[in-house]
């Protein structure tokens, strides 16, 4: 006979796989929204000039984004620039948690966000979704997102 906790990790790790690729399937398309918008001229590549004016966070990372020295920038290598930075910026927003986390407990309160991250302390009550008086990454993580998708909805 099952046991009611086998039945139950029978049903969830499917869910939990599905609702994994959906959440990258959903980080593709913000990406390949965000270069169709910036390809003004259609031809499937960024030049420098769209890149300025589209993407202004990447123009000072062009040429190392621009592999093959062509002067534009395909999705290809945008993807594998990404790819290869990510874990270099989580490093740097796990290292800036820490910095704020100044007592070490896995949150930020708010007088450890007034001290070490006042930006952070001016949207405090926004990111506090269960209204505990601190943040923990997984409240960042969800500010983030919603943020990024209401700038996808403009």
């Amino acid at each position: 006979m099952f046991k009611p906790s086998l039945i139950a990790a029978l049903i969830l790790v499917p869910a939990v796989g599905f609702a994994a690729e959906n959440t990258a399937d959903a980080k593709g398309a913000r990406a390949a929204g965000h270069f169709s918008k910036a390809d003004t001229d259609r031809n499937g590549k960024l030049s420098r000039t769209e890149v300025d004016k589209a993407l202004p966070h990447l123009a000072r990372k062009f040429d190392s984004i621009d592999r093959n020295k062509d002067g534009q920038l395909s999705r290809g290598e945008l993807h594998a620039w990404k790819k290869a930075h990510k874990g270099e910026w989580q490093a740097k927003a796990a290292h800036r948690f820490g910095h704020a986390d100044a007592d070490g407990d896995g949150a930020i309160s708010r007088a450890e966000a007034g001290k070490h991250a006042p930006r952070l302390a001016k949207k405090f009550d926004r990111i506090d979704s269960d209204r505990d008086g601190r943040l923990t990454q997984d409240e960042l993580r969800a500010y983030r997102e919603m943020r990024r998708g209401r700038e996808r909805k403009t």
